[in-house]
C-alpha cells in the first residue's frame, strides 16, 4: 500500500465526512459519481491521486464545490 500523502488524506477525510453527513454509502457515492466503489474507498483512505475530472465528479455527486472537498 502506498504511503498516505497528507493532502490526499485530508481530501479523503473531507469526502468521507461529506458522504456520511448525507447518509450515503460508498457504493451510492460511487454510483452517483460513475466510479467504482473500490476507487471511492481509495479516495477516502488517501491512497488515490485523483484527476481533476474525478474530483469534479465526486463533488458533483456530493452536491458540494470542489473547494469544499479540498
Amino acid at each position: 500500500m502506498p504511503a498516505k500523502d497528507p493532502t490526499l488524506k485530508r481530501f479523503g477525510d473531507n469526502v468521507r465526512a461529506s458522504r456520511e453527513a448525507q447518509d450515503l454509502s460508498q457504493e451510492q457515492l460511487a454510483e452517483r459519481a460513475d466510479l467504482d466503489r473500490t476507487y471511492v474507498s481509495g479516495i477516502e483512505r488517501g491512497v488515490r491521486n485523483l484527476s481533476l475530472l474525478n474530483i469534479r465528479r465526486v463533488a458533483k455527486a456530493l452536491k458540494v464545490t470542489t473547494a469544499e472537498l479540498c
